[in-house]
């Protein structure tokens, strides 16, 4: 399996020839993230995690209840792909691109008082590599995907959350809101982790391929 880390939250992952994508945003500005993907998994219906311009052309879309309903809103799509959006919950499992996918998790985190989190679905593909969207969902799991920066979550709250699933390999990505100085902490932080584990966890640069 390789993974390509785009901008922001999305990856690209390939496998024997076929690929999906998971979560291309608005912060997702490279085009070879979704081309000739046969899916893509969207965990949460935020615009830095999905967006509508990139959908027209993928051959079928998964993603929780919340996106499908705003997916159903805009003019035009809601014809266009209704027979492409799946609508998948925890629990579920499906296949996509060759990919045996399992769907972990209900809510993203709470991220404002006064707003009731939105639903959030995290994937884990092949047993092998989960993106927990905007959650802190625990699973056990070889590769994680981790939250590097957000508006809901601290430095502590990342760190704990790593500890806690304890994975083989750590890759973090949601790091497109900071600046450079933002991501030289970032990058500090993980550095310490990786010390302290004795295993690989780190931030890829945008194209950068990694071996699974």
């Amino acid at each position: 399996m390789k993974m390509v880390k785009y901008g922001h939250a999305c990856v690209r992952l390939e496998k024997d020839g076929r690929a999906l994508a998971i979560d291309p945003g608005e912060l997702t500005p490279e085009p070879a993230a979704t081309e000739g993907v046969e899916a893509v998994l969207i965990t949460h219906q935020h615009a830095d995690h999905y967006s509508v311009e990139r959908l027209w052309e993928v051959p079928a879309i998964y993603t929780c209840p919340g996106v499908a309903r705003v997916l159903d809103e805009v003019d035009g799509f809601r014809e266009l792909a209704r027979d492409r959006v799946h609508v998948v919950r925890h629990g579920d499992t499906f296949e996509a691109a060759g990919f045996e996918v399992r769907v972990v998790g209900e809510k993203h985190h709470l991220s404002h008082l006064d707003l009731p989190p939105v639903d959030n679905t995290g994937f884990l593909l092949d047993g092998e590599v989960f993106h927990p969207g905007d959650a802190l969902t625990r699973v056990d799991v070889p590769t994680l995907l981790l939250p590097g920066q957000a508006p809901w979550l601290t430095v502590p709250m990342m760190t704990a959350y790593l500890r806690a699933v304890a994975p083989q390999r750590a890759f973090a990505i949601h790091d497109g809101l900071v600046n450079e100085i933002g991501l030289e902490v970032l990058d500090d932080v993980l550095a310490m982790e990786a010390r302290r584990a004795g295993r690989e966890i780190r931030r890829p640069a945008v194209g950068e391929t990694v071996e699974l």
